[in-house]
């Protein structure tokens, strides 16, 4: 089957309806494209808040493309990888399919409604609105593939790879194969599987004689020796590549490549997760599905930039909160060594947003879970399937019935991999509980901010929701619990054998979280919400102070765009929590810095459950000279040692009983801060900051400066205010221009700050902390040059070469 990039060539504009002729202004675009992202936020959006004051709206895609001759008698069909939201799908005028869910893939047969030897035209409707509780964006938003095949061809998700047998000597791999015969003649045919390894070699081959009967799908298994195999885990995510072609004689009727890895895994409530028959314990990052400025489009560098970040800060374990992840970020986390949660459902049948995925689920759940289960098949790094998040039938009988029918389909069609539901008790039980709940949540604002997590975990700890969720929890092979910590070590007396997973925790809790993780055989990991900043849900993770708070509540006003709740923020960067919980995960032993902003020392700060300190490291805060300022110093060591320019400002504990930090108040003095580490008495580790000198200059830095030449490569390129030497200075913040010029656009442009009213569609953006990003897509080969301009700095220009494609090794 020939599979290529259909991403070129569209345009996009506003639906304008059957009866209205104009069609309005057109945009010409690449996909992966997000239409949302590209227009002005309105504070009186009707999703306000929850999708950060974007606008929702109706957007038609169009593509013209020439059929050739040739592909009269074959099988062309055309793969959605991902549409936001309620696809209608139109070929040449005529209805060719619809999918109204918007993160799973589907497929479209277009045979039917061609013209060969002719231009020809698709259309997709893509419609977004009230539903959803997160920024979704708008349109086709995943990649797009035309696949052509002869009548005789593997099924598409046609080759199923399992390896059942493992040892040190030989790994048995089964690949099941399914072919179809869409032609008018039978046709006798050999299956040739060849197992390759990751230098090349063929490892292990099969043929295996078939007839391909009309109109019938055939199935058939081959089992592969190889010999001392190489197991996949996330410290070597060793892949091999399964070949399979269908053959005629001497001709090639149908083939294809797909990768996998060779590993396996095992659960129980004594040892809990096991791969390799190696206890792993899941350091876990929730994440959204926006890829920052860039909005939700799912251009492939992108998903990988953001497992590659991830992994470097410690996480060995990503839940795709509360989508199935993009077949984009599945290869790059089996690339790079990262486990999967992947997770079906945010809604089963009862609605949380007006026109949420309820109205459809009682009818298209099936398809939906088969289209996740056939997208994760191969990929070693999933190792369970969530069916769903915080869904209110899991407290009733009827909900449970519902979790049942989920996780038997998923076992039917995958029976190698276990089954979670992430439930919130508080959640299964709230209209049982829908007074007490009232009588708690009344009264002061920003007391109910500060309490929230106390009386969500108060809550969990009742009776009712054990009794309410023993059920749905029965019915999966994973209990996922959200925000119930509290429960680890009483549920264990309760029900013991049941495994539990902490699928998503307070990011303050995680010191007595990991503990519990480390010491309970039952609990696998701990999933913090969440692990990178996204859009929407906005404010979630905020930080105000009494004397400038205007009582907002839970979530932020406009102008609030993300959450503020990541360990790593909006455009990729480390923010402290991140540092801090590396040091919990026993991953770092140098002590790390985090200084609180002096502006607002002394003030009585309004936190979230998801928020962490209002804190950077940084020691250059110009104009705050002999301000008072407070310090954290995140360590594992018994105690550490604060100095300021050599003079000692004190020692304090930070070991485990201390939860890893120790707090200094001290006076800002330019120059050097030393946090030293002692354990035992002698020094384990230091960190230093030194204060930034009054200069500003533009540092300009490419993640790479040669990429491809493809529609799903892009270069990021982070833009700082520095010093001389190299040291950021936050607080001199200023608006950044960049020209992109050559083979390539600039994609986006945007800063981490949270709270912004500036897009990410302009040219210019003004930094936060000292930073922004820029994000640059290649158009054609060639070189592209990225000018960057700031008031009072020299301009700095950098080149980025984009070429053929490069190698992976």
């Amino acid at each position: 089957m020939i599979r290529n990039s259909f991403n070129d060539g569209w345009t996009v504009g506003a639906s304008t309806g059957f009866f209205n002729m104009n069609p309005g202004e057109l945009k010409s675009v690449t996909l992966p494209h997000d239409a949302a992202i590209t227009l002005e936020r309105n504070a009186h959006s009707v999703t306000g808040h929850k999708k950060g004051f974007f606008t929702d709206g109706t957007y038609e895609y169009v593509k013209k493309f020439f059929v050739p001759t040739e592909f009269t008698g074959k099988r062309v069909t055309f793969e959605f990888e991902g549409v936001y939201m309620n696809a209608m799908v139109f070929i040449n005028g005529d209805f060719a399919g619809q999918h109204p869910y918007g993160y799973s893939n589907f497929y479209i047969k277009a045979d039917r409604f061609l013209k060969y030897g002719e231009e020809n035209e698709i259309k997709v409707v893509a419609r977004s609105y009230d539903d959803s509780r997160w920024y979704t964006g708008t349109g086709i938003y995943r990649n797009t593939k035309i696949m052509v095949a002869n009548p005789v061809h593997i099924a598409v998700d046609g080759v199923k790879i399992t390896t059942p047998d493992i040892s040190s000597e030989r790994a048995i791999v089964t690949v099941a194969t399914v072919v179809e015969n869409e032609g008018m003649n039978p046709q006798s045919t050999q299956v040739i599987t060849e197992i390759v390894d990751a230098e090349g070699n063929i490892v292990a081959s099969n043929i295996v004689p078939l007839t391909s009967f009309v109109n019938e799908s055939a199935t058939l298994h081959q089992r592969l020796y190889i010999k001392q195999p190489k197991l996949w885990n996330v410290d070597n995510p060793y892949l091999y590549s399964c070949r399979s072609k269908v053959m005629e004689g001497n001709n090639v009727l149908d083939e294809e490549t797909n990768s996998f890895g060779i590993r396996s895994l095992s659960l129980d409530a004594e040892d809990g997760l096991r791969i390799n028959e190696e206890v792993v314990k899941l350091r876990g990052a929730c994440i959204h599905h926006d890829n920052g400025v860039i909005g939700t489009a799912t251009i492939e560098r992108a998903e990988e930039r953001r497992v590659d970040i991830l992994k470097e800060a410690g996480f060995n374990a990503i839940r795709s909160a509360h989508h199935p992840m993009s077949k984009a970020m599945l290869k790059a986390c089996d690339r790079l060594g990262m486990l999967v949660m992947d997770e079906a459902f945010d809604i089963w049948t009862q609605n949380k947003s007006n026109y949420d995925y309820s109205l459809n689920f009682p009818t298209w759940w099936e398809h939906d879970i088969q289209a996740m289960v056939d997208k994760d098949f191969n990929h070693p790094s999933v190792i369970m399937y969530s069916i769903g998040n915080e869904i209110p039938e899991t407290g009733s009988a009827n909900g449970a019935s519902w979790g049942r029918k989920l996780a038997e389909k998923i076992r039917s069609l995958d029976s190698n991999r276990y089954v979670i539901n992430s439930i919130n008790g508080m959640v299964s039980v709230m209209s049982q509980l829908q007074k007490l709940t009232q009588d708690s949540m009344t009264g002061d604002i920003n007391t109910l901010m500060a309490n929230i997590g106390e009386t969500m975990k108060n809550i969990q700890s009742m009776e009712i929701v054990t009794n309410s969720t023993a059920e749905s929890f029965a019915v999966v092979d994973i209990a996922g619990y959200n925000y119930a910590d509290n429960r680890y070590l009483t549920d264990k007396e309760l029900f013991p054998n049941r495994v539990i997973c902490g699928s998503e925790t307070f990011p303050k809790n995680i010191a007595n979280n990991w503990k519990l993780v480390k010491e309970n055989g039952h609990v696998i990991g701990d999933f913090t919400w969440t692990g990178w900043d996204y859009l929407g849900e906005v404010g979630i993770g905020k930080i105000e102070y009494e004397e400038t708070s205007n009582g907002e509540g839970m979530f932020g006003t406009f102008p609030w765009i993300a959450a503020y709740c990541g360990d790593i923020d909006f455009i990729g960067n480390r923010r402290p929590a991140s540092y801090y919980r590396e040091i919990v995960f026993g991953l770092r032993k140098q002590p790390y810095i985090a200084v609180q902003r002096p502006a607002y020392y002394g003030k009585k700060p309004i936190s979230t459950p998801w928020s962490w300190s209002d804190s950077i490291s940084s020691w250059s805060w110009e104009g705050y000279e002999g301000y008072p300022v407070k310090v954290e110093v995140y360590s594992d060591a018994d105690e550490v040692e604060l100095l300021v320019n050599g003079k000692v400002v004190g020692k304090a504990g930070t070991g485990e009983d201390h939860v890893f930090k120790a707090e200094f108040d001290t006076v800002y003095i330019p120059g050097e801060i030393v946090a030293v580490a002692y354990t035992n008495g002698n020094e384990t580790g230091r960190y230093s900051l030194i204060s930034a000198a009054s200069h500003v200059n533009l540092q300009v830095e490419v993640d790479r400066v040669k990429i491809e030449a493809d529609d799903n490569d892009l270069a990021f390129v982070k833009i700082s205010l520095v010093d001389e030497k190299g040291i950021l200075k936050p607080l001199a913040d200023r608006k950044v221009s960049v020209k992109v010029e050559g083979a390539g656009i600039l994609q986006g442009l945007g800063s981490g700050n949270p709270k912004t009213e500036e897009n990410y569609f302009d040219s210019t953006h003004t930094t936060f902390d000292g930073q922004v990003l820029a994000v640059v897509r290649p158009t054609a080969m060639g070189t592209i040059n990225v000018t960057v301009e700031a008031e009072g700095c020299i301009a700095q220009t950098v080149q980025i070469e984009a070429g053929n494609k490069i190698p992976i090794h």
